[in-house]
């Protein structure tokens, strides 16, 4: 057995990629040493800004010897007359063995020529040199450069190779146009505290070596160091340090040496909105905010920063990153001024300059389009004359801050300037906050809106995108999706459910898409496409994030059914309660009560011609063709039935039907199979309508929960 230590040396690399680069290699590298029937104790990957390294332990000296069979070409292609062929002489040349080692075996598909070989393992060495480049070039992430006169491509340029096979270097070489690049045992420490070429003995000192040249290359260590470092600062000057998840992420991969640094800036600038201040400093500068200790979360005149530099110079370190807070801070202060001596309403005019795609026009013909689509969502929901107004003036300021200065300096801010600037506007509560919240969710584990204008008018902006978009043909493909549609139908969906809004979206999409029609008559509907779009959304959502079983989602949803596909685009709210009823149902067993009875009678209903809307045996079923008492009992049964189905289709009480048809599965199974069961195919086709009449009813009233066919019995 044997180490084996690669680190790729580079200029400093993308805080994403590193993190990108050492997943796909946790994906590649064991994959491709199994293919080669190679399998280390253990792979352990080290990264950071300038370093990507993996630390194989205990992998053999060499493969193992293995024996192989290999299949070769259809004896008639092998052999003619009883005589090799060109076909036959060249797999055996390609396979190293003589035309007296092939053997002729049957195989379902006739008779091949197969050969049994033993292959040598090869040295571990050998292989890893054929391997490490692969590693190397075969990461993906974006923006790639090229560097010197060569078509290499890689985020940074590589500048040293370090690849040892226990004590002794593993020669490795990438090629760059005129460069090349050499492996090593030497590295480099850290840029600053210790600038010195670094040597490294053996891979199992890679780690202890590089802490020596002030290099933590464990990112779990580093991560850890980082958030102790942070808690500490922010203790010291009675504070509570925010610590937002994908900062620590990104800040983890951007420094080899960690010191978390305290700076401070004027607390005049505290007067502006929180959202500002941790803005400038979470997404421009990488500073994690300071609260006040207690509860009412006020912050500090402080940060807390992560520097990669000289611990001895933090003061240093804390005074140049105030001077770059507070010209921050300085700006958007004077950004604020600015936009609140204006109504919120006169910045309107200025969304007509402001494209929101060039084939639909600006973001002022925008917020038209949400207006009306906001007002038929309201009436759907049958709102007071009130909140239709507040919904209305909601949608009309909804971009207005858009064009505001602050919008435009940090546009992560669009809707909570808006929000303020409502307010400072004299708007309502109400108004301003829903211009917040009509963007909410904005990624899968976002805040959902609370108030009714964030809902509808959140509803009305996404229906608005995803009507012109696939309106305009551009819908998206595979994993192409450049204007988030996919997540703006989850967000409609979402919001329905989350606020329990009875809309039908159905008629949404027809009006939206009727009115979209209306303004570019030489385009067609895209009514169909939007339609199909949004049953995989909901399919997708109900077994992803409500965890419903994938056959009972296509029980609820339909497969290539027109009636469920309509059912659930009229009315979310009970596609979503059908499913998580269903789902309640096979966890306490009950629905395997029921499933083999509702399940065999409707396989039987597909061979008569009754519709799948009925449920009253009333003038269906003809008692006077009746033979046996199990009929009479079925149709008795299922007159039982008919209130509790109809009160579970009015109230979306489901429990009730399933008693109905817990209690109805033994008479259906006594006219199946009891004393007195029938023959459903019966010769008299009026006493066979009869019957298959009686199964199409109880597999209509199962209907009305799911589609039972198509659930997989567990």
């Amino acid at each position: 057995m044997a180490n084996f230590l690669l680190e790729v040396g580079t200029e400093e690399l993308p805080a994403n990629f590193v993190s990108s680069a050492i997943a796909q290699w946790q994906t590649k590298i064991p994959s491709s040493l199994s293919s080669e029937f190679l399998h280390p104790a253990t792979i352990e990957y080290y990264a950071t800004p300038r370093r990507l390294a993996v630390l194989i332990r205990d992998i053999p000296l060499q493969q193992e010897d293995r024996d192989e069979e290999v299949k070769g070409p259809p004896v008639r292609a092998a052999f003619k007359d009883g005589q090799p062929t060109k076909a036959a002489e060249g797999f055996a040349r390609k396979q190293g063995v003589s035309l007296g080692d092939l053997e002729i075996r049957d195989t379902p598909k006739g008779e091949f020529v197969f050969i049994q070989k033993q292959i040598k393992g090869r040295l571990t060495t050998e292989i890893l040199q054929e391997l490490c480049p692969q590693w190397i070039t075969g990461l993906e992430g974006k923006r790639f450069m090229r560097w010197g006169d060569g078509d290499f491509r890689f985020p940074r340029p590589i500048r040293w190779l370090v690849a040892l096979w226990d004590r002794e270097i593993l020669p490795l070489e990438l090629i760059n146009g005129s460069e090349s690049i050499k492996s090593d045992r030497t590295s480099r420490g850290h840029r600053v505290l210790h600038p010195e070429i670094v040597t490294i003995a053996q891979p199992t000192d890679y780690v202890e070596t590089m802490e020596s040249a002030s290099v933590e290359v464990d990112s779990t260590v580093r991560r850890e160091k980082i958030t102790a470092g942070i808690l500490a600062e922010a203790s010291s000057i009675n504070g509570k340090a925010e610590i937002y998840p994908d900062l620590l992420d990104e800040v983890v991969d951007l420094v080899e040496y960690p010191t978390a640094v305290t700076g401070k800036f004027e607390a005049d600038f505290l007067r502006l909105p929180t959202e500002v201040i941790t803005t400038v400093m979470v997404s421009h500068q990488r500073y994690f905010p300071v609260h006040q200790q207690g509860g009412d979360n006020t912050l500090l005149p402080n940060f807390i920063t992560i520097s990669n530099g000289d611990p001895k110079k933090k003061n240093v370190i804390a005074e140049g990153n105030g001077r770059v807070i507070r010209a921050r801070l300085a700006d958007a202060q004077f950004f604020y001024q600015a936009d609140c001596d204006e109504h919120l309403d006169t910045y309107l005019p200025q969304l007509e300059t402001v494209t929101f795609q060039e084939d639909l026009g600006s973001m002022r013909d925008k917020v038209d389009r949400i207006i009306d689509a906001a007002k038929t969502i309201a009436e759907q929901l049958k709102v007071s004359e009130s909140q239709q107004d507040e919904i209305e003036s909601t949608a009309l300021l909804c971009k207005a801050d858009l064009v505001t200065q602050m919008v435009a300096e940090f546009p992560e801010l669009q809707g909570v300037m808006g929000e303020k600037y409502a307010v400072v506007s004299g708007e309502s509560t109400t108004v301003a906050k829903g211009i917040f919240e009509h963007y909410l969710p904005r990624g899968a584990d976002d805040l959902m809106p609370k108030t009714l204008n964030g809902q509808v008018v959140g509803l009305a902006d996404r229906l608005d995108t995803l009507v012109g978009i696939f309106g305009i043909g551009l819908i998206p493909t595979g994993s192409s999706d450049p204007f988030a549609l996919r997540r703006a139908a989850n967000g409609v969906v979402n919001i329905t459910w989350e606020s329990n809004l009875a809309i039908n979206l159905s008629d949404l999409l027809h009006q939206c898409v009727e009115d979209f029609v209306s303004a570019h008559s030489d385009l067609s509907s895209p009514i169909a496409a939007l339609e199909e779009f949004f049953i995989q959304r909901i399919r997708t959502l109900l077994q992803d994030e409500k965890d419903i079983d994938y056959d009972l989602v296509n029980a609820v949803v339909g497969d290539n059914d027109s009636e469920y596909t309509q059912r659930a685009l009229e009315d979310l709210l009970d596609i979503r309660d059908r499913a998580l009823f269903l789902q309640a149902t096979r966890d306490n067993g009950k629905l395997n009560e029921i499933y083999e009875t509702i399940n065999r009678s409707a396989r039987l209903a597909t061979k008569g011609e009754l519709d799948t809307q009925a449920l009253d045996p009333q003038g269906l079923v003809n008692p006077e063709l009746f033979e046996e008492s199990s009929e009479r009992e079925f149709y008795q049964a299922l007159v039982e039935l008919l209130p509790q189905t109809e009160a579970s289709q009015q109230e979306r009480n489901y429990q009730s039907l399933i008693d109905g048809l817990t209690k109805i599965a033994p008479v259906v199974s006594n006219f199946f199979d009891g004393e007195n069961s029938v023959l459903v195919m019966a010769e008299n086709p009026d006493v066979k309508r009869n019957r298959l009449n009686l199964l199409g009813l109880l597999r209509n009233h199962a209907r009305v929960l799911a589609d039972f066919e198509a659930i997989v019995k567990g």
